[in-house]
């Protein structure tokens, strides 16, 4: 239970405490950019190694391919709707993007969890912090510049947060004798989604902001999450 208690602390602070630094504090552009890109690099680390690569082990290739892409369809379309319904979603899909692929992914993350050691929760609590952070500080300061009233767009970040810890604590205590292939499948619907927003709102928008900086970001977010699997390898 300690474990659980300390994953969804993380989940939960780096949302909300990177949307109160994207509201409230100095944020320059450039700034912003490299961070995301910086977030960026770290989840590719975590699709692979947290959500594809585990998920192999209990699917067909085929299986696991229809699942990856059934995440990245789910998420190209609900993102294309959020355009559409409002004006100025950039910041709001990169909401979308930490909802749609947080929620399968935490559900699986609490099932992962039993059990776990104290290093493995240090590196997992790090990845958590690392990408999270950067995106709620770029989404909230977008969506405040959209027009959106800072309280809305906070209460909207806290109640993410509380969507996402809620998901770790019920794929830890109700997800446990689900069986192997659904929570394979739940971790490849995932990882579609978080590539997919990694292709259409992470990495655009940090190359916009820094475009100078943003290759040499993303490869040290990639090497700063290997760093952290390994130690809890």
């Amino acid at each position: 239970m300690l474990t659980l208690t300390l994953v969804v602390v993380a989940v939960s602070a780096a949302l909300i405490l990177g949307a109160a630094w994207g509201l409230y504090g100095r944020l320059p552009d450039r700034t912003e950019g490299f961070l995301v890109a910086l977030a960026g690099g770290a989840l590719i680390v975590s699709v692979m190694s947290e959500l594809i690569q585990p998920a192999s082990a209990h699917l067909p290739l085929w299986g696991l391919s229809l699942a990856v892409a059934l995440g990245a369809v789910g998420f190209t379309l609900a993102d294309s709707a959020l355009e559409r319904a409002s004006d100025g979603s950039e910041g709001k899909g990169l909401l979308l993007a930490i909802t749609f692929d947080g929620v399968p992914e935490n559900l699986a993350l609490g099932v992962a969890l039993i059990g776990t050691g104290a290093p493995e929760v240090a590196a997992l609590a790090g990845s958590i912090l690392l990408s999270n952070l950067p995106e709620a500080a770029g989404g909230a300061k977008r969506m405040a510049e959209s027009g959106m009233s800072r309280g809305r767009v906070m209460a909207l970040w806290v109640g993410t947060a509380a969507l996402l810890a809620l998901a770790a604590v019920v794929g830890f205590l109700m997800l446990q004798d689900l069986g192997d292939a659904p929570l394979a499948a739940i971790r490849a619907i995932a990882a579609g989604a978080v590539t997919a927003s990694l292709a259409t709102e992470v990495f655009p928008q940090a190359y916009k902001e820094d475009h100078k900086a943003t290759g040499i970001a993303v490869t040290l977010g990639l090497l700063i999450a290997f760093a952290l699997s390994q130690l809890g390898g």
